[in-house]
C-alpha cells in the first residue's frame, strides 16, 4: 500500500476529528516532514543481513551492525531520527521484513518525544511481516508525548506460523520532572496493533486511546502512582509460549513497589503479551529486559550480552 493511502487511512480516524487544522508554518506531510523506512532482512552465505534499505529523512539507518556478542549472527539496526523528535504535521511511514530463516534486532536511537503542538497532528505507520522461521526482535524506545501533543500509531504485523517477534511499546505519561501540566497533558495518544497470519487470518488487534481529560488515566487499577508503561508482544509457536510463560512470575509487591507487571496469553495461541507500570523508567526498562531475556533463552538458545553502562 503507498504511503498516501496508508496516511489516509489514519486521517479517517474518528479520534482526529478535532485536530484537522494546517499549521502555520509548515502544511502536514509536506516534503521534510514525511519519513519513510523500508528495511529488509534475509539469509546471504549463511548470515542474516540487511538487504534492503531505503529511507527518506527525517528517518534515517545507516547500516546493520553485529555487536552483539550473544548472538554474533545478528544484524542490529538503530533507527535514527534526524527531526529531533515528532512535530505537528510530520507523516511516517516504516517497513520491516524477514525473509525466511532471517533473524535481526531493530531498536532506536532514543527517546521518540512528541512535541507540543497547536495545529494538527502527527502520525506514524508501521508493517512488520515475518516469514515462516524467523526471529524479530522490535524494541523501540520509550514515547514521551509533551502536554499539548497529539499522536495516532498503527501498527500492522503478519506473522508466519513457526516466526517469532518480540514488539513493544513503551510510554512515559510525559515530562513528568519538568513541569507538573506535563503529567498526561496530551491532547492525544492513539496506538493500534493488529496481527494476522500472511493467508489474512486475524489474531488480534488492541488499541491503547488516552486523550485529554481522561480521568480514568489516574485510578488505581490504570496508572496512579506510576509514570512509565510497557506493553511487549511475544508472538511466537505455543510451544514456545508455554516454555516462556512458565518461566515468568508475576511481579506484584504490595508494599510501594517500584514497578509491577504480570505476562498474559494472546487469543488464538498468537503467544503472550508483558504489561508492566512503573515509577520511572528504569523500573519498566528492567521488568521488560527480564521478559526479553527469557523470550531469547527459549526461542534461540541464546541469552541477552551484558547491559550497557550508560543504561
Amino acid at each position: 500500500m503507498a504511503l498516501h493511502e496508508r496516511l489516509r487511512q489514519l486521517d479517517g480516524a474518528k479520534e482526529l476529528r478535532s485536530f484537522q487544522t494546517e499549521p502555520a508554518q509548515m502544511r502536514a506531510a509536506a516534503p521534510g516532514k514525511t519519513g519513510e523506512l523500508r528495511l529488509g532482512f534475509s539469509v546471504r552465505h549463511g548470515r542474516s543481513v540487511l538487504h534492503d534499505l531505503y529511507r527518506v529523512a527525517p528517518l534515517l539507518v545507516q547500516q546493520a551492525l553485529y555487536w552483539d556478542e550473544a548472538m554474533p549472527d545478528l544484524p542490529i539496526c538503530a533507527i535514527i531520527s534526524v527531526g529531533g523528535g515528532i512535530l505537528q504535521g510530520d507523516r511516517y511511514k516504516i517497513d520491516i521484513y524477514l525473509e525466511e530463516g532471517a533473524c535481526a534486532q531493530v531498536n532506536t536511537q532514543s527517546a521518540n518525544r512528541i512535541h507540543q503542538m497547536d495545529a494538527n497532528y502527527a502520525s506514524q505507520h508501521q508493517t512488520v511481516t515475518l516469514a515462516p522461521n524467523t526471529y524479530l526482535e522490535y524494541l523501540p524506545d520509550f514515547t514521551i508525548p509533551y502536554r499539548g501533543s497529539r499522536f495516532i500509531n498503527q501498527t500492522d504485523i503478519v506473522i508466519a506460523e513457526g516466526a517469532t517477534l518480540l514488539y513493544g511499546e513503551m510510554l512515559m505519561t510525559g515530562r513528568k520532572h519538568h513541569h507538573a501540566d506535563e503529567r498526561f497533558g496530551l491532547d492525544l495518544l492513539s496506538m493500534a496493533v493488529s496481527v494476522r497470519r500472511p493467508g489474512g487470518r486475524k489474531l488480534f488487534a488492541e488499541k491503547l486511546l488516552i486523550e485529554q481529560g481522561d480521568v480514568t488515566v489516574e485510578h488505581a487499577a490504570v496508572m496512579k502512582g506510576f509514570d512509565a508503561f510497557a506493553s511487549i508482544m511475544c508472538l511466537t509457536p505455543p510451544e514456545t509460549a508455554a516454555r516462556i510463560k512458565a518461566r515468568c512470575g508475576t511481579n506484584f509487591a504490595t508494599d510501594a513497589p517500584r514497578a509491577i507487571s504480570g505476562v498474559s496469553r494472546l487469543p488464538n495461541g498468537a503467544g503472550l503479551v508483558l504489561r508492566a507500570a512503573g515509577v520511572e523508567s528504569y523500573d519498566v526498562r528492567r521488568e521488560v529486559r527480564r521478559f526479553w531475556r527469557i523470550v531469547r533463552e527459549e526461542a534461540r538458545g541464546k541469552t541477552l550480552p551484558a547491559e550497557f553502562l550508560w543504561r
